[in-house]
């Protein structure tokens, strides 16, 4: 028998591979996961609910399955976590909000419905931003979640406490969702690698909407084979979502192993110039050496209208958002304010159940979508959009990937920007651009900075390659050194 330490370092794929086997049962791996839980998230927060019970009662039911000596899915028997905007059924869905504090869904989300499906083992849902509004987990309604390797920092969000899982050992992998960084700039910060879907590529139904145009569930791993056979597992067509891409695209895994001589490499240095650090932009280089000596050919690139992706983003996001949330007014679930009149009711359950970042945002986007406001605003935001679209179109017309950092600071301490909405709107520069296209796009570790916290770099591939991505990122993840935190195992 292996013991809880050991489990909780393999792979996604190994676990599968021993349950599957009968090396170890799915009630042990998944007891390992819950043990370290237990241990370890009071002080990390990355869980708002965890499901000891449940989570068993599915690991037995795996073992049992295998006793029966029936086929077992590709993730059998593997504890995974699900960022709470991801509907569940049996278990709550609260966005990360007062609103929906108790909520319980009546029905699973598609990408949960993936994962059951293949046989994983849910072990709760992830801590988040209120409504996936935020950089650094600081948003949530009920207690920020930390970084594991330095307690006082920032994991990033506004997935932050899905990397803070996986990075930690909590999981072997989780589910995420991306508008404009939110997968991946929490990856960058927590040293894991995670990434956003085409648009299409994976279904939204059942994620919580923020902003519809941007959305996607997205994988986290600690390995880049891990993220890619998530990736594979929740991809594909699903007819509930009229945004779902139907034709078929290559298995994200099928990037694993592949030979990258003469892959094209575009390094997008005006991705880092002002803003991004020095040890930011000599980790990115490094990366960029690995690639080379891989085989890869590395040109540079330009994308002009970046530098737009923060105001573009934060009117076409605010937009939909104002939209979205208009279905929470306490009349149908969550929270209601008991009051004497409708007017009142609206704006009492409003002002309670939504915090500030939520509130700050439906007032830009509604402001932005008001008569004699949407062309100013809105329209010409989305003309904007399509010249980024269109840079990255003249980028891939010279190279297969275009690299740059996923985040242009290492993790900021927790505080330090709460009281500044464009200096933490900032913290999401790099990764907007490639939101608002509807690429995919990878952030994968690129070693440690100054100050010992990891740094990430990103790749962008055309629609539909995150193949190409994933055969890039295990190039970086090949050459160079590998780091784990143990900052929050300290003193235990």
């Amino acid at each position: 028998m292996s013991g809880a330490a050991e489990i909780s370092d393999w792979s996604i794929g190994r676990v599968a591979e021993a349950v599957s086997s009968g090396a170890v049962s799915s009630e042990e791996a998944t007891r390992a996961y819950l043990d370290r839980i237990q241990r370890y998230d009071p002080r990390l927060g990355a869980f708002l609910y965890a499901d000891p019970e449940r989570a068993l009662d599915q690991a037995r039911a795996v073992d049992q399955k295998r006793a029966r000596r029936e086929p077992l899915g590709r993730l059998a028997g593997v504890p995974i976590a699900v960022k709470d905007n991801l509907c569940t059924l049996g278990m709550p869905t609260t966005c990360g909000s007062k609103f929906l504090e108790g909520y319980m869904p009546p029905y699973d989300a598609h990408v949960v419905q993936r994962l059951r499906a293949e046989d994983a083992v849910i072990l709760g849902k992830t801590n988040m931003d209120e409504f996936a509004m935020g950089s650094s987990n600081e948003n949530s309604a009920f207690m920020p979640a930390r970084n594991p390797w330095d307690l006082e920092r920032a994991p990033g969000g506004s997935s932050g406490g899905s990397a803070v899982a996986v990075a930690a050992g909590l999981a072997a992998g989780a589910l995420g969702s991306d508008t404009g960084g939110s997968v991946r700039q929490p990856a960058a910060f927590c040293g894991v690698t995670a990434l956003k879907p085409t648009y299409g590529r994976v279904s939204r139904y059942g994620l919580v909407a923020f902003a519809s145009s941007l959305d996607q569930v997205g994988p986290f791993g600690r390995t880049v084979s891990d993220t890619a056979l998530l990736m594979d597992v929740v991809a594909g067509h699903d007819p509930r979502d009229a945004t779902s891409n139907v034709a078929p695209a290559e298995e994200t895994a099928a990037g694993l192993g592949r030979d990258l001589g003469g892959l094209r490499i575009g390094v997008a240095r005006d991705s880092m110039l002002a803003g991004v650090s020095a040890d930011v932009i000599d980790r990115v280089e490094r990366a960029v050496t690995a690639l080379r000596d891989c085989g890869c050919q590395v040109i540079d690139v330009a994308l002009p209208h970046a530098r737009h992706g923060v105001s573009i983003y934060y009117l076409i996001a605010t937009a939909e958002a104002s939209s979205n949330l208009a279905r929470f007014d306490g009349m149908r679930y969550g929270h209601r304010a008991v009051t004497d009149g409708l007017a009142e009711t609206y704006s009492e359950s409003r002002s309670y159940g939504f915090g500030p970042e939520v509130q700050r945002r439906i007032m830009l986007g509604t402001y932005a979508l008001s008569a004699g406001y949407y062309d100013a605003y809105y329209v010409r935001a989305q003309r904007a959009r399509t010249r980024i679209s269109e840079d990255y179109a003249a980028a891939f017309e010279r190279c297969d990937v275009v690299l740059t950092p996923t985040a242009p600071t290492t993790a900021f301490r927790l505080g330090e920007k709460v009281d500044d909405p464009l200096a933490m709107y900032m913290a999401d520069v790099c990764t907007l651009p490639p939101s608002l296209a509807g690429l995919p796009a990878l952030s994968t570790p690129a070693g440690l900075g100054d100050d010992g916290l990891p740094i990430g770099v990103q790749l962008t591939a055309p629609a539909f390659m995150e193949a190409r991505l994933i055969a890039a990122a295990s190039g970086i993840e090949t050459a160079l050194p590998k780091h784990a935190p143990t900052a929050y195992a300290e003193g235990t």
